[in-house]
């Protein structure tokens, strides 16, 4: 299950330097507006330390954790939905995501050039909302004047619907809310799927602090908290410069650098997990001697769905799966000892999957 998260921010904000840190990748991280074109993209494994209790009492062959994608994109700049700076070619490649961090510079740096002049966070995000907002009106706008005449005059139901819906979500963009802020029922959201509005995507900030300002929350991180619990969304705070040091560390070094740092877990593991739970993901294991591997699962998916993530025979071939809680797991140490506990359960085709099901799926070839 292929997910993204697109990393967006005006220019020199440091959303390359924390892509570099992301992904342990050396892209170019320029002190000048645009020094990344085109998209980079990168793989993360997903921390999870029940994957290492799994790996460490199995000792199997082969460890797979699981991975998301993250986009670095280009800088935007006020005008973009318009054609500046590189206009539309960087929201054609944000439409392509499952979820938007966006990256907002919450310390001074005279040595640092602000596009904007100055430093203001909530400036930097209003931008980028207006930004695609606009976008999002052009989509709207462009759909309604094709379909919406002859809707009415051939008044055919879900074309009506349609109109209806896209009027609806018009009207919100026109007084500065997000798509994503409205109510929709489950046919609205089917027919808005098709058209990867940037407003409908849910959002991460990423607030970017200067190394003496770690462990504590300074003027402009506080008003981006305030700023982004009215959307109801989540504020990571790091330092970008920080991270992109630990990522070249060993994990025993990395230990031992965040404790002199005073905090327990670096700001990209937090980013990375936050990422993945914005989308409403969970993990299912496998667990065997040849190999250990953790998958990725939407909420709710039940677990024939479950099972057609490793391979659609195993969909439609489901018979049953063999489930163990994971703390069950971990409090037995083992599957002969869940199952001499009676807590190997056999679950249906009705059966919700949970996050942490240790699973083995039978299915007919």
């Amino acid at each position: 299950m292929a997910l993204t998260a697109g990393i967006v921010g005006l220019p020199n904000v440091g959303k390359s330097t924390l892509f570099n840190a992301i992904t342990k990748k050396h892209i170019l991280a320029a002190n000048y507006p645009f020094a990344t074109i085109e998209p980079n993209v990168g793989m993360v494994t997903v921390p999870d330390k029940r994957l290492d209790f799994l790996n460490d009492l199995i000792k199997p062959k082969s460890l797979v954790p699981t991975t998301f994608e993250f986009t670095d994109i280009a800088g935007l700049v006020k005008g973009a939905s318009h054609g500046e700076g590189l206009g539309n070619k960087f929201l054609s490649h944000i439409r392509n995501v499952d979820a938007i961090v966006e990256v907002v510079r919450c310390f001074d740096d005279a040595n640092i050039t602000h596009v904007e002049g100055k430093t203001d966070p909530i400036r930097d995000i209003e931008i980028i909302d207006v930004e695609f907002i606009f976008c999002d009106l052009e989509t709207v706008d462009n759909r309604l004047s094709k379909i919406e005449k002859k809707a009415i005059a051939t008044k055919d139901k879900e074309a009506l619907k349609e109109v209806s819906l896209l009027k609806k979500v018009k009207e919100a963009l026109e007084n500065n809310v997000p798509a994503r802020k409205l109510e929709y029922d489950k046919d609205e959201l089917k027919m808005l799927k098709a058209f990867n509005l940037l407003t409908m995507k849910p959002v991460i900030y990423v607030a970017n602090i200067k190394e003496e300002d770690i462990g504590r929350d300074n003027d402009y991180v506080k008003k981006v908290k305030e700023y982004a619990s009215k959307d109801n969304s989540e504020v990571i705070v790091l330092c970008a410069k920080i991270e992109e040091e630990l990522s070249g560390f060993e994990d025993e070094e990395k230990e031992d650098f965040l404790k002199e740092l005073g905090v327990d877990e670096s700001g990209l593991d937090k980013l990375i997990k936050a990422s993945y739970h914005l989308l409403g993901l969970k993990t299912y294991f496998t667990a065997g001697p040849k190999e250990v591997r953790a998958w990725t699962f939407k909420e709710g998916m039940k677990a024939p769905e479950c099972a057609g993530i490793i391979h659609s025979d195993f969909e439609k071939g489901f018979i049953r799966a063999e489930v163990i809680s994971f703390s069950d797991y971990e409090k037995y140490k083992g599957e002969k000892e869940c199952k001499e506990a009676g807590k190997l359960r056999s679950e249906g085709k009705d059966y919700v999957m949970q996050d942490g099901d240790v699973c083995l799926f039978r299915f007919n070839n």
